[in-house]
């Protein structure tokens, strides 16, 4: 397993493969449906976003609240194709990586490449063992969306797979074209 210090570099994302597994240790800020609605609307009427996400990653997830004594609620990967509609434009501003569950749609793909980004795969289910890896957790913008508010963690030896590169290979499409189901 690749250990992987963020943010990222430009080096760092060139020898990133799709189907790669890595651990991220680090810092990268959270984000859901809602905040991406709201960052993207924000960037359409000309102001800045609440937070540089410049060379950053964003996780999409909505971490539930933490129980006494832990630093973080459960905190697994929520379907990534809910922020494709915002992602290009985020990718824009320099975002250089996300995190989240399922496929991209060609539009984000070609973006990931286009601005040599690159996209990891959380597992889905693994929510509490995910939430282990998190040394802290603040809220830094859009406190009133709840656990949809924008929080940047600290997350030690995160467990995530390579899903898209800066080459413009796929880890679903060439799992499905492995097993012929594409």
């Amino acid at each position: 397993m690749k250990q992987v210090r963020l943010p990222l570099s430009k080096e760092q994302i060139e020898e990133l493969r799709a189907g790669e597994r890595v651990e991220l240790t680090g810092m990268l800020y959270t984000a859901r449906d809602a905040a991406h609605k709201r960052m993207y609307e924000t960037l359409e009427s000309g102001n800045g976003l609440p937070v540089e996400i410049a060379g950053q990653i964003i996780y999409y997830v909505g971490p539930t609240p933490p129980k006494p004594g832990q630093v973080i609620g459960s905190a697994g990967p929520t379907t990534s194709s809910r922020m494709d509609a915002y992602t290009p434009r985020l990718l824009e501003m320099g975002l250089r990586g996300m995190i989240g569950k399922g496929k991209r749609n060609a539009e984000v793909k070609e973006a990931i490449v286009r601005q040599q980004a690159v996209y990891f795969a959380a597992v889905g289910g693994a929510a509490a063992l995910i939430a282990q890896t998190i040394r802290s957790a603040e809220v830094v913008a859009y406190a009133d969306l709840g656990t949809e508010a924008i929080y940047r963690l600290e997350v030690e030896k995160f467990p995530a797979i390579v899903v898209n590169d800066i080459y413009g290979n796929d880890l679903y499409e060439q799992g499905e074209a492995q097993f012929g189901l594409g």
